[in-house]
């Protein structure tokens, strides 16, 4: 019973819409409507700006983060893998309940469990992400290269639910920006803009 609550909650959590209850409630905008279309952070990023795009991207991050936490806080991680709680948050992030089904790119989300599971790797990839977005200017291009970086690390730390669980989201977080792809091989890809 208790493992069917964490696979709920955990489904629930990462189904939370962030970017479009902030860009509603805040800002009277459906960021779907605007832009990329995505729910994700950087599409908030885009269309409402820096304020709400740092507040999305840390709700989504969180969103991972407790899911994670869920088997841990919930007494049963012995039952149920903590990387399995976050992984099904990423599911619930990508196809939203909350949403229409039509959510996120999983990038945050993911990340989220990382911080909730081995912090000291999120802590690295949060360097390689602003490295590569530094150096490319690509959001899209710098999260697929962040999470190909991450699974890589993981490697070394011998952790095979980890190693399994980063494969899958690295499939999820390519496959997702399948467009973004093609946009940057066109050079129609927006890109950063530092000043």
């Amino acid at each position: 019973m208790m493992i069917f609550l964490v696979i709920i909650l955990s489904y629930l959590l990462g189904s939370i819409p962030s970017g479009l209850w902030v860009g509603k409630l805040f800002y009277g905008k459906d960021i779907r409507e605007h832009g990329s279309g995505n729910l994700g952070a950087t599409n908030t990023f885009r269309i409402l700006g820096k304020k709400a795009g740092f507040a999305v991207t840390l709700l989504d991050i969180l969103k991972g983060t407790l899911a994670t936490l869920l088997p841990q806080l919930l007494d049963v991680s012995n039952q149920i893998h903590p990387l399995l709680a976050g992984i099904i948050a990423v599911v619930g992030h990508m196809f939203p309940i909350f949403a229409g089904f039509r959510g996120g790119k999983a990038v945050a989300t993911s990340a989220g469990i990382l911080l909730g599971y081995a912090p000291i790797l999120f802590i690295g990839m949060v360097v390689v992400f602003f490295v590569s977005l530094y150096i490319s200017k690509y959001v899209s291009l710098t999260s697929m290269i962040t999470a190909i970086a991450a699974l890589v690390t993981s490697f070394f730390l011998k952790d095979m639910p980890l190693i399994i669980v980063l494969g899958v989201l690295t499939i999820f977080i390519c496959y997702r920006h399948r467009a973004n792809i093609k946009r940057i091989i066109n050079g129609t890809e927006p890109k950063v803009k530092w000043l």
